[in-house]
């Protein structure tokens, strides 16, 4: 045996199937079966996070409530309404796609990456103040607004939450540029456009986290 394959492209672009697969339908069913396999340990990896959220709350409710209220709340709902309208262009994008309309559908990877480089400007500032203030984690912890408990736990968890999640935003922008490249390479059209359709998935749950850290961060208090 020569181990030897024929190389298939997919029709309109340059994209080799791998020999492991039988089609190129099969292997966006392996990707997507992939991300789906993936996103199950994200997720598992933030519902520790909520368990210990919840525990601490339980612990502590006054605590909790009171330091909940040196939280920014337009601020949090400002990104709330801008990761919101990115699931929107991230969902239009590969809609244009599956109607080889690559034009718009890089326009709408634009504006996904605006609205997450938003988010991360946002999120800055937000993270400035809490320094500036005091509002920082455990030991570190030196305002003096707050009288119950300990709210260097609160404030230990906000920035484990929401920094991890500000780390996943910015992987995301990466591959968002990424696909944005390929797009404009004309890589994608409507029989190929996987890497999008994965990285769209991927950015779903971004903002599926972040429609839960608001409320319990901001506004539960």
């Amino acid at each position: 045996m020569s181990g030897h394959h024929e190389v298939h492209y997919v029709e309109g672009t340059k994209h080799a199937i791998p020999h492991h697969f039988n089609s190129g339908y099969h292997e966006f069913d392996a990707s997507k079966m992939g991300m789906w396999v993936f996103l199950v340990n994200e997720i598992l990896l933030f519902s520790a996070l909520f368990v210990a959220y919840a525990m601490f709350r339980a612990k502590d409710p006054v605590m909790f409530h009171e330091a909940s209220h040196q939280l920014n709340k337009w601020m949090g709902g400002l990104n709330t309404i801008v990761l919101l309208f990115s699931s929107l262009t991230m969902a239009l994008s590969v809609g244009y796609l599956q109607r080889n309309n690559t034009k718009r559908a890089s326009q709408m990877l634009i504006l996904t990456f605006l609205c997450a480089a938003t988010f991360m400007v946002v999120k800055y500032f937000e993270y400035s103040h809490k320094f500036h203030a005091g509002l920082l984690t455990a030991k570190f912890y030196t305002f003096e607004g707050i009288s119950a408990g300990h709210p260097g736990l609160f404030f230990s968890l906000y920035f484990m939450m929401t920094g991890l999640h500000g780390l996943h935003v910015l992987i995301g922008m990466g591959v968002i540029a990424w696909v944005w490249w390929r797009t404009r390479r004309g890589d994608f059209n409507e029989h190929y456009f996987t890497p999008v359709e994965v990285t769209a998935l991927y950015w779903h749950l971004v903002d599926l986290v972040w429609i839960f850290l608001f409320p319990l961060l901001y506004l539960i208090g």
